[in-house]
C-alpha cells in the first residue's frame, strides 16, 4: 500500500446454477496502481498489477473493469460467503473379475485412495490418487518420493521432459523438479474431467463435453462444445486435439478449433489412448475402437464383457490392451482378436499404460499394479501359474515435496558463475512476463515459468532452458533468485 493513500477494493461475483460460472473478480485501485484478482470462488486466483501515469488514469480504467463484469453478470459480495463449487468426482463401480485366471502381478503399491493419475517412462513409474498424494517409484516398486498437492489428482500427463497433475483445486501441477508449482490455472467454470499437454499447450476436457485451450503463458486461446456431455477424453498431437464424450469422438485443429472429423462411438468414451497414426476410445458399450487419426474412420474394434474403463496399446498398436468395470484386463492383437482375459486381483483400473513388456494399472482401490505382460508370462497365467504379488511399503523417511514450500525455499545466490542462464520479470501491457537476459537466446521469447514468483526487475538463474515449437523456452531443472 502506498503511504497516505487510501485503497478502494471492489469484489463481485458470478455463480450459476446447474455447475455453470462459479467465479470472483476484485479490482483494488491504490493510487496509480490498480490490482485485479480473479480465480474460482474459494481459491485464491490470479492477481494482476498495473501501474497508470496517474491516481485519475487508475481509477478510470478500474471502472471500466468493473463495469465489463457488472454487464457480464457479476454482482457485488462479500468475500468468504459464498463456498467453493462441489468438484465432480469419477463416480465408478467395481465387481468381481469373471476371469478364470488372475494377472501375473509383480508388485503392487497401494495408495490409500482411488487413483486415476498414471505416467511411466524409461526411469520411474508415477501415480496421483484422490487425496492429492503423487508418488515416483522405479520399476521394481521401489518408493522414490512423494509429492503433496493442494487437492485430489485427476489425471497425470507427460510432455516430453515435463510432467503435469490435473487437480481438482483447478490447476495444473508441474513436477518435473523437486519443488512443485502451478504452471496452469483452469477458468473458473471448467469442471476438470481429463487433460492433456502437448509443446506446452494445455488441452482440457470437462463435465458439460467441452474442450478448452490454454497457451504456455496461461492465457485461453479457443474454446469447443462438442456434442455429448461428460468428456472424459483430450488426446493431442501436432495434427489435431481428439476429444471423446458421450457422442463419440471428435477432433479440432489445435491452431483454432476448427472441427476436422466426428465419429460416433458404439457408447459414451470413459478414457483414451493415442499412438502414432490412432486413438483409442474406450467405452461404456463394451469395446475399444481404434480410430484413424486422418479422417477418423473405425478401424478396428476390441470386445470386453463389461464397460470398459481404460484401455491402452504397445508400440505401434500391436497389442490393444483395456480394463473393464469387472475387476479384469484384456489383451487383444491388432485386428481385434481377443487373446486373453484376466482378473486384476484389486479392482478395476481406471488408468493403465504399457511400457517394456509391462502393463501399469491404477485401480479403483487406490493401487498401482505392475502386471508382466510378456508371452512366457501371460501364457503360465493362463494355466494358473502366477507369481506372488509383492506388496510395496513406504519408508518413513520418504521424502516429500508440496507447492507451497516453492517460493521460500528458492535458494538465492549472490553471483552467476559462467554459462548460468539468467532470466527476468518485466512488465508488458499489465501482465509480467518473463525473458532472458543471458546471450544466445532470443530475448522476444517468453519463458514458462511460475506465475507465484513472477515481480517486476526480479531476476532468476535456470539450469537450462528448452525451446518449444510455439516460440517459447521452457525451464528444466532448478529456479534460483538472482540477488
Amino acid at each position: 500500500m502506498s503511504a497516505g493513500t487510501t485503497v478502494s477494493t471492489t469484489y463481485l461475483e458470478l455463480s450459476q446454477e446447474g455447475g455453470g460460472a462459479h467465479k470472483f473478480y476484485e479490482v483494488a485501485v491504490d493510487g496509480r496502481v490498480v490490482r485485479v484478482r480473479y480465480g474460482r470462488i474459494g481459491s485464491d486466483g490470479q492477481t494482476q498489477t498495473t501501474t497508470f501515469p496517474s491516481a485519475e488514469k487508475a481509477q478510470a480504467a478500474a471502472t471500466k473493469k468493473i463495469g465489463e463484469k457488472v454487464r457480464k453478470g457479476y454482482a457485488p459480495a462479500v468475500a468468504g460467503r459464498r463456498a467453493p463449487r462441489p468438484v465432480t468426482r469419477r463416480q465408478v463401480s467395481s465387481a468381481p473379475s469373471t476371469a478364470r485366471a488372475s494377472a501375473p502381478v509383480l508388485w503392487r503399491f497401494r495408495t490409500g485412495s482411488s487413483a486415476f493419475g498414471i505416467h511411466v517412462d524409461d526411469e520411474r513409474c508415477w501415480v496421483g490418487n484422490e487425496a492429492g498424494d503423487v508418488y515416483t517409484l522405479d520399476h521394481e516398486g521401489g518408493v522414490l518420493a512423494r509429492f503433496s498437492l493442494p487437492d485430489g489428482v485427476k489425471c497425470l500427463v507427460a510432455d516430453d521432459f515435463w510432467i503435469y497433475a490435473g487437480c481438482d483445486d483447478g490447476r495444473v501441477y508441474d513436477l518435473s523438479s523437486k519443488l512443485p508449482f502451478a504452471a496452469y490455472d483452469i477458468a473458473a467454470d471448467v469442471d476438470i474431467f481429463w487433460l492433456d499437454i502437448h509443446e506446452g499447450v494445455l488441452d482440457v476436457s470437462d463435465r458439460e463435453g467441452r474442450l478448452t485451450v490454454i497457451d504456455h503463458e496461461d492465457e485461453h486461446q479457443w474454446a469447443r462444445r462438442s456434442e455429448g456431455a461428460d468428456a472424459w477424453m483430450v488426446r493431442a498431437d501436432d495434427r489435431a486435439v481428439y476429444h471423446g464424450h458421450r457422442q463419440g469422438v471428435t477432433a479440432y485443429a489445435p491452431d483454432g478449433g476448427g472441427e476436422l472429423w466426428h465419429t460416433p462411438t458404439r457408447g459414451g468414451v470413459l478414457f483414451g489412448w493415442q499412438e502414432d497414426d490412432a486413438v483409442y476410445a474406450g467405452t461404456a458399450r463394451r469395446v475399444v475402437q481404434r480410430l484413424a487419426k486422418a479422417d477418423g474412420a473405425v478401424e478396428a474394434t476390441y470386445a470386453c464383457d463389461s464397460a470398459v474403463y481404460s484401455c491402452a496399446a504397445s508400440p505401434g498398436g500391436q497389442f490393444v490392451f483395456a480394463g473393464d468395470s469387472s475387476s479384469s484386463v484384456y489383451c487383444f492383437d491388432r485386428a481385434g482378436t481377443r487373446l486373453w482375459k484376466l482378473g486384476t486381483g484389486g479392482g478395476s483400473a481406471l488408468s493403465m499404460q504399457y511400457h517394456d513388456e509391462r502393463l501399469y494399472l491404477v485401480t479403483t482401490d487406490g493401487s498401482l499394479v505392475c502386471v508382466d505382460a510378456s508371452e512366457a508370462a501371460i501364457s503360465a497365467a493362463q494355466q494358473g501359474s502366477v507369481p506372488a504379488a509383492r506388496d510395496v511399503k513406504l519408508d518413513a523417511a520418504l521424502p516429500t515435496y508440496a507447492p507451497d514450500t516453492a517460493v521460500s525455499s528458492m535458494a538465492s545466490v549472490s553471483r552467476v558463475s559462467a554459462g548460468a542462464i539468467v532470466v527476468e520479470c518485466v512488465q508488458e501491457s499489465g501482465r509480467v512476463r518473463v525473458h532472458v537476459v543471458s546471450e544466445g537466446y532470443d530475448p522476444s521469447w517468453n519463458v514458462q515459468f511460475p506465475r507465484a514468483i513472477r515481480e517486476p526487475g526480479a531476476r532468476y538463474v535456470v539450469d537450462a532452458l528448452h525451446p518449444a515449437a510455439g516460440g517459447f523456452y521452457r525451464v528444466r531443472g532448478d529456479i534460483r533468485r538472482l540477488l
